[in-house]
Order: structure tokens, then C-alpha cells, then sequence
């Protein structure tokens, strides 16, 4: 049994109340997960709720897994057994797989990732507009995407008359749903939607996990958009039992569809509230959680609260100015350099934070001249990489060959004389005659025009086919089985003919046979295994993905990060670079422009400046590049709220110091660094 007397009083609070809603406004850096811990360990010890009945929503696989390892450590596997801690996507899927033939849908659906989403927009769209690009695809599913977010269905969309996308999407957005629906499957936004509209539509299963789920807690509450907190609402329907755990302070992803009401009005929502602060922060010294206090302190819309630490001052914030980027990237390699000296830091110790992935370059290109390790977060993702989904589409057409998206990528992948013609003769006899394209393929030789050879390559694909699904049944050899169909395709010697880059090539070919590793590691952890499970596993991960360069692996080694400050969130590091600390750059000037709201921009810099919990140092430059030429810089209006006595500029007689004085200082402070490390030697 853990200590409370260990928790601070505000901590204890928190987590000894139990029923009736409660809001815990969690500063950064507050302990927030180790009191959404506690708190599932007190019910389950000290009130003696059933782990079936407990429920935890996060954001993330990563942080899943964090806390059921918190948990389990502190009561023993057993004791948690039972318990639910998913994400909000994991946790529909679970209600799907139960009931989604309630919805019209067959039980083994497919859950669509945005590449195949766009295939099938794209599709769709050259029925409307012949010249149709990637772009336009991208522009309509997104717009599908946030009204899905804001629970609107194809039947409830509404177009904009003055926005000719809008009405594009009118259009396509009901013909987008049919087609999933005909293929038996789903994409993400659907899983949350389907979600809320099985509950909604079916009293008896509302109440059934109404009761099911009697205590419900949830992070990051402030990133939550209008399906997620429908989803809640309903689930804590009854008893309230709902506890959000969140920072209005740190919610900078309204361009997702988070919506900060959410937590603004969460009382009027839950009557009855109780309020908890957290308000002691365990990361950061006390002079960099007064400068970051003094600029939020200037958004409107927020809940009164204020950072403190018992860990000292620490050192001042500093404002370093650059004369452009260039030497701006060169004055944080001085610094890193010297800070390494002064207090022993490896280079996994600092991070570079930017608004833009576009301000890596002069830090990417500076860390390779100086020879220092790095890290950029933001890389292609493992299971976005063409070799792979190649596969990954073979599977999910031997669990569901009404997936007509995979199936029409692999018909001729690799190539087995199916050509362009034919397949368009195929999919036309399919939807003339409303039949699925897999039911067509198995009965080829009814489609006319088709000469023999195709309609032989045609019978081959749908016989291999046949044989491994049959093959990948058996759940114990599902790793030797893709092994044999990797083979038996040949895939590694297709990539040979289309690479010319050697090198390249056997990258590709050892991102296919991760997949396999990715398949052993998932025998590995599932009691009850399938090929389907394993594509489940697959469409959910966000963090789990072998290959990915993930935050966790690259953070894992000895170099400097290099992130965006969306990026950071949830981060530390010991020593931060904030950089491009200037009007359009951070606030952004589309976010001025567009939608005129600074409160988020001011968010955003107020989690680059709580990530460091030692040093911080906010840089800006003179003048920047733009289309080749010099263009002159505002500093940002964020700088001015932090009142002088916080910020250490680098100022001399009344002016800021040029370049080389700078280089000189630091220079200066290089060498004393290393004078000292010798003396203390």
C-alpha cells in the first residue's frame, strides 16, 4: 500500500475523493500521473471497487502502458486484472468488436489509416473532378475528419455556398461513408463516432457500461474535442463518477479539434464538481516558472492558477539575440558547449524547441559541423512507409477481402500481368452489376474482354490468397506463415528491380521483414492471438512501432533534440533552447492572420518554457532568409511579458551586444568552464 503522507495535501485530496465528479487542474511538471495512479490504488485497496469497474482514458498507447505498469507495481497484477486503461480510440474498438453489428457493419472490419482514406477520396473525387490531385484529397478528408470530430454525420453536413470545398465535400462525404461501409470497414474518426452512436442508439449497452465503468478518470483532459467529451458524458451518465485530470494552461491542439471549453466549463457540465489545483511543480527552478507564469498570465480565457517550486531560483532566464538564423543556430552550439563544461550535462540533456519543423535546418546542418550527436522528432512513420503498407495490405485483405482499397493495391503488386486495362474492366463489371470486387475476382472468367492470361493471373492471386488465409487461421504460426508468403511474393526482389540505389533497396527490404519482428513481438504479448488482433495492434499504436524513429527510442540516446513545441508536450529536459522567439514565428503568423488567436500561440510557449527544468534560453534572430533575401525581424510580443527582472538579455551600454561580442562572451565562458572543470579536478 503506498504512503499518502508522501503526496503533497492538494495530492492527497485528490486522490482520497471518490465519488462525484472532480476536475484536477494539473500545472506542468505537478506529479498529475503519479495522482491519477494513486488514486486508482486507493479505490481498488481502501474502497474495495472491483477493477472491472474502474476505467482510465488516455491520449496515448505510451501512456497506457505507463500507468497500468504504475498500477500493477504498486497491487500486484492479479488485484489490477480486469481493470480498462486504453486510449479513447482502443477503448470504441472494444466497443465495436462487441457490438457493431448493431451498426450494419460485419464483426471482422477493417479499420482504414489515412493513406488507404485518401486512396478512396481520391477515388471518389475523380468521379466529380477530373483533375483531382493528392492535395485536394488530403483538403476533403481533413474537412471529413473535423466534422466527424464535431459529431457531424454525411447526413447532417451541411455545405457552405460562399466555401466551393465545403460543397465538395457535401458531395463526396456521404459516397466517402457508403464505400466504407460496402468495404466493412471504418477509419479513426469513425471508431469514436460509431462509438457515441452505439451508445446513443441503444439504451440497454449505455447502461449496461454505465454500470460496467462506475469510476472513470481521464488525462489530458484539455485536448478533448466534441466526440470524445459526448463519449464521457454518456458513459458517465447515472453516477458522475467522472474524474478529468488536465491544464488549460497547455491546450495547443485546437487545430485537431480540441476544444478548451471542455475543461473551462467542465462545472456547468457536471454539477457538483469539486476543484482541486495542482499547483507544485517537481520539474523546473523557480525563476523559469515565474517568467513562464508571467506570460500565460496574459491570456484571457483561463483558470486562475500559478506554478511554485521548493527547489530554488535556480539561473535566470536568457534572452539571446541573433543576427540571423544562421547565427542564431551557432550561438546555441556555443552554448551547449559550454554548459557540457559548467555542469557536466551529456548532449541528451538539451533540447532545441521551434514553432515550425522548418527552423530545424540551420541546427541540423550546425550540429553536423561541430560533430554533435542529434535527434529530429517528426521522421516518416514505420507503418507510412510504402514497403510496409505493401504488406500490411496483403494481410488485411486475407482478414477482410471486402477491403477494396488494399485489395486493388496488391491485385497487381507485385506484378503479375493484371495490367491498368484490366483492372479498370474488372472493377467496371463489379460496379455495374453491384457486386464486390472480391466476389468478381473469384468468378473472372464471367468478366468479358479479359483474355486468358490475365483471367489465369487473376485465378493464381485469388487461389494464394485462399491458401494463406486458411494458413494464418492457425494463431501460434501467423510469424512463419507471412514469412512464407513474403517469399513465395517475392517482394524483396520486386524491390530490387524498382530501386536503383542499392542501399535504399535493402533499407526497404528490412522494413519488410520488421513487420515480422513486429508480428513475433505481438505473439509475445497476447494470450489469445490472431492475424486480425495483430492488424488491430496495428492500425492503434502511436508509440509501439518497431523501426519508428519514435521519441522513445531517440530520446533514448546520448544527442541533442531537436522538436517542434507541439512535439514537446509531456517532455523535460534539463537544458532548452526556445528559438525563432519573433512576430511570425512564434506567435505564428497564420495563427494572427487566420484565426487571430494569440491565447494558443501564448500556450504553446508557455510549454516550450516549462520543459526545462534548469536552464532556459529564449533566442531570436535580427534578420531571417525569405526567398533568398535578408528580411528584418520583430521580437516577440511574448518576450515583453516577462518583466525585466526575469530575463537576462544580453545587453551593453544600454544596447544589445552584436555578434561578436556575443561569440566573444561565449567564447569567454567556454574557456572558463573548462578552467573550472580543471581546477574542481
Amino acid at each position: 500500500m503506498f504512503d499518502l503522507n508522501r503526496l503533497n495535501p492538494q495530492q492527497r485530496e485528490a486522490v482520497t475523493h471518490t465519488d462525484g465528479p472532480l476536475l484536477l487542474l494539473a500545472g506542468a511538471g505537478s506529479g498529475k500521473t503519479r495522482v491519477i495512479t494513486c488514486r486508482i490504488v486507493y479505490l481498488l485497496q481502501q474502497c474495495g471497487v472491483p477493477a472491472e469497474q474502474l476505467l482510465a482514458v488516455t491520449f496515448t498507447n505510451k501512456a497506457a502502458r505507463e500507468m497500468r505498469a504504475r498500477v500493477e507495481e504498486m497491487v500486484g497484477r492479479r488485484a489490477a486484472k480486469g481493470m480498462v486503461i486504453a486510449t479513447f480510440h482502443a477503448l470504441c474498438v472494444r466497443l465495436l468488436k462487441s457490438h457493431i453489428e448493431r451498426l450494419g457493419y460485419k464483426k471482422n472490419f477493417s479499420i482504414y489509416p489515412a493513406a488507404d482514406q485518401q486512396r478512396l477520396i481520391r477515388d471518389l473525387l475523380r468521379e466529380e473532378v477530373a483533375d483531382a490531385g493528392a492535395n485536394d484529397a488530403e483538403q476533403v478528408l481533413w474537412r471529413i475528419s473535423e466534422a466527424k470530430n464535431r459529431l457531424l454525420t454525411a447526413d447532417n453536413y451541411q455545405a457552405n455556398s460562399r466555401d466551393p470545398l465545403s460543397c465538395l465535400v457535401a458531395l463526396v462525404y456521404p459516397r466517402y461513408q457508403k464505400a466504407l461501409k460496402a468495404f466493412n470497414a471504418v477509419d479513426f474518426d469513425d471508431l469514436l463516432l460509431l462509438g457515441v452512436h452505439l451508445l446513443e442508439r441503444h439504451p440497454e449497452l449505455l447502461q449496461h457500461y454505465q454500470q460496467q465503468f462506475r469510476y472513470q478518470m481521464v488525462d489530458e483532459y484539455q485536448d478533448t474535442n466534441p466526440v470524445q467529451y459526448r463519449l464521457l458524458k454518456l458513459l458517465a451518465g447515472g453516477h458522475g463518477n467522472l474524474c478529468v485530470v488536465g491544464d488549460d494552461d497547455q491546450s495547443i491542439y485546437a487545430w485537431r479539434g480540441a476544444d478548451i471549453a471542455n475543461i473551462l466549463d467542465f462545472e456547468k457540465d457536471f454539477p457538483g464538481t469539486r476543484m482541486i489545483k495542482l499547483e507544485q511543480n517537481y520539474r523546473s527552478s523557480g525563476q523559469i516558472l515565474s517568467a513562464a507564469n508571467a506570460v500565460i498570465q496574459h491570456n484571457r480565457k483561463r483558470r486562475d492558477k500559478a506554478l511554485w517550486t521548493t527547489a530554488g531560483e535556480g539561473s535566470p532566464v536568457e534572452y539571446l539575440l541573433a543576427e540571423d538564423d544562421e547565427d542564431e543556430a551557432r550561438l546555441v552550439m556555443e552554448r551547449i558547449h559550454v554548459e557540457r563544461f559548467r555542469r557536466q550535462l551529456n548532449y541528451g540533456d538539451f533540447a532545441v524547441l521551434y514553432r515550425t519543423n522548418s527552423q530545424s535546418r540551420a541546427f541540423e546542418e550546425q550540429l553536423r559541423y561541430e560533430n554533435i550527436p542529434y535527434v529530429l522528432i517528426g521522421g516518416q512513420q514505420f507503418f507510412d512507409r510504402k514497403e510496409v503498407k505493401d504488406v500490411i495490405a496483403y494481410l488485411r485483405v486475407l482478414v477482410n477481402p471486402l477491403d477494396e482499397v488494399n485489395l486493388l493495391r496488391i491485385l497487381n503488386y507485385p506484378k503479375r500481368g493484371i495490367g491498368e486495362t484490366s483492372v479498370d474492366k474488372i472493377i467496371r463489371y463489379s460496379a455495374d452489376r453491384s457486386i464486390a470486387l472480391w466476389s468478381v475476382l473469384k468468378e473472372v472468367s464471367q468478366v468479358p474482354e479479359l483474355n486468358e492470361r490475365t483471367s489465369e493471373a487473376v485465378n493464381g492471386f485469388v487461389g494464394l490468397l485462399e491458401r494463406y488465409r486458411k494458413r494464418f487461421q492457425q494463431p501460434l504460426y501467423l510469424v512463419e506463415t507471412l514469412r512464407a508468403l513474403l517469399a513465395e511474393l517475392k517482394l524483396a526482389e520486386e524491390i530490387y528491380r524498382q530501386e536503383k540505389d542499392l542501399t535504399a533497396a535493402r533499407r526497404r527490404i528490412e522494413n519488410q521483414d520488421q513487420v515480422s519482428n513486429a508480428m513475433s513481438a505481438y505473439l509475445d504479448r497476447e494470450p489469445q492471438p490472431s492475424l486480425a488482433g495483430f492488424l488491430e495492434k496495428v492500425s492503434l499504436l502511436d508509440d509501439e512501432r518497431p523501426g519508428r524513429n519514435d521519441k522513445e527510442k531517440k530520446l533514448a540516446a546520448d544527442a541533442v533534440t531537436l522538436m517542434s513545441l507541439h512535439s514537446s508536450k509531456g517532455l523535460e529536459f534539463p537544458v532548452v533552447f526556445l528559438v525563432g522567439m519573433e512576430e511570425g514565428y512564434l506567435p505564428h503568423k497564420k495563427t494572427i492572420d487566420e484565426t487571430f488567436d494569440v491565447d494558443e500561440e501564448r500556450r504553446l510557449c508557455y510549454v516550450g518554457m516549462t520543459r526545462a527544468e534548469k536552464q532556459l534560453m529564449l533566442l531570436g534572430a535580427r534578420q531571417r532568409r525569405k526567398y533568398g533575401k535578408l528580411e528584418q525581424r520583430e521580437p516577440s510580443r511574448f518576450l515583453s511579458e516577462i518583466p525585466e527582472t526575469l530575463l537576462l538579455r544580453n545587453k551593453s551600454g544600454g544596447t544589445e551586444q552584436s555578434t561578436a561580442e556575443q561569440q566573444e562572451q561565449s567564447a569567454s565562458q567556454f574557456f572558463s568552464g573548462i578552467s573550472q572543470l580543471l581546477e574542481d579536478s
